[in-house]
């Protein structure tokens, strides 16, 4: 069920909601969290899909919050606010509310989603694509106990993580930080199944994905030994070689989905190791809502402390030496036999002494 307001408040919105679950059966309210999206007209159906497939695992009330930029000055004067309420099949398991903030209302957000926020549930707040510098700062990140960004849709995805680091408070995570948790799942049980030291890592990926720096500063800061950052063609992350006591430890990504783990003295194994969509990435931030001690450690250690190695490309031919015509090599040998012969002849004029 879809119910459209034009030009209303945030009590006409509350009215919409109980009329909708009235008029599909369910007046309960049974949902966990509220979860607000704040993004722009482009990326909004892309993240409030991935939102409606979460809420299979968490039923959860999700606000979308657009806003919207007045085309000349007299509409910038003009405060409104358009909403789009849905429930029932449209919203998934819970219920949607589609915020379109026009003029001077737009930059107080805050105040039109707090009264609708559940009561006595948990909030998070999630950019996937332009963040604020400090989210826990702004305003509508002051509502959450959770704030998710990716740093993966920046302009400068390294200098983000920076800028993350510098700002970061307790509740602060980050959807390149949950895309490599299968890969320090698949690392830390490599490591527990031998007796080893680890003496340096190297931590293989594209350029610009700030999921490859994260991993290689967690694997930094974990182990305690020093870790390059070299450059490849992708997809993401492709490969991670540790050099332990024992001989290397070696997982292996080429093609983005199958794995090889490679164990000195084991033999190889193939593991499922393949990307995940957004959808998966917010369904598992929404798991746990306190704060994430092992981000932010990873997080400080800061990406000036890795060694970058870039790209190793394809060694250029060798010049390759003209050969010598076939008349001119033929006439080498006589040239050199006669230099020889007039080395070896006296002169006229020692002759005639």
């Amino acid at each position: 069920m879809k119910i459209d307001l034009t030009d209303t408040t945030a009590g006409e919105i509350n009215k919409a909601l109980v009329k909708g679950r009235r008029a599909i059966g369910t007046p309960a309210v049974g949902m966990v969290l509220t979860l607000v999206i704040v993004t722009d007209e482009e990326n909004a159906y892309d993240a409030l899909k991935a939102a409606n497939d979460a809420s299979r695992e968490h039923p959860s009330r999700t606000l979308v919050v657009i806003k919207r930029v007045s085309r000349g000055p007299r509409d910038r004067t003009s405060s409104r606010l358009d909403a789009e309420v849905r429930v029932g099949v449209e919203a998934g398991t819970g219920e949607t509310v589609v915020l379109r903030l026009y003029g001077e209302v737009a930059d107080h957000a805050d105040s039109v989603v707090l009264p609708l926020l559940l009561p006595d549930a948990p909030v998070v707040v999630w950019w996937p694509v332009t963040a604020p510098l400090d989210p826990a700062k702004d305003p509508l990140g002051a509502l959450a106990q959770r704030r998710v960004t990716d740093t993966y849709a920046a302009e400068h995805p390294v200098r983000e993580l920076s800028a993350r680091a510098d700002a970061y408070e307790p509740g602060d995570t980050d959807l390149s930080w949950t895309r490599i948790t299968p890969w320090r799942s698949m690392l830390a049980a490599a490591l527990d199944q031998v007796t080893c030291r680890v003496t340096a890592v190297e931590v293989e990926g594209e350029e610009f994905n700030p999921s490859c720096e994260l991993l290689a500063m967690w694997l930094a800061d974990r182990l305690d030994v020093p870790v390059r950052r070299s450059m490849s063609s992708g997809p993401g992350l492709t490969a991670v070689r540790m050099d332990t006591s024992q001989g290397p430890i070696v997982l292996d990504r080429a093609d983005g989905s199958l794995a090889t783990l490679t164990i000195e003295g084991q033999p190889a194994r193939a593991v499922a190791l393949k990307r995940r969509d957004t959808a998966e990435l917010i369904a598992e931030e929404l798991r746990r809502l306190d704060p994430d001690d092992t981000y932010a450690s990873a997080l400080r250690y800061g990406v000036e402390r890795l060694t970058t190695v870039p790209e190793q490309q394809p060694a250029a031919d060798a010049p390759v030496a003209e050969p010598e015509p076939v008349e001119e090599a033929a006439k080498a040998p006589a040239k050199k036999a006669a230099a020889k012969t007039a080395k070896k002849a006296p002169s006229r004029k020692a002759a005639a002494k």
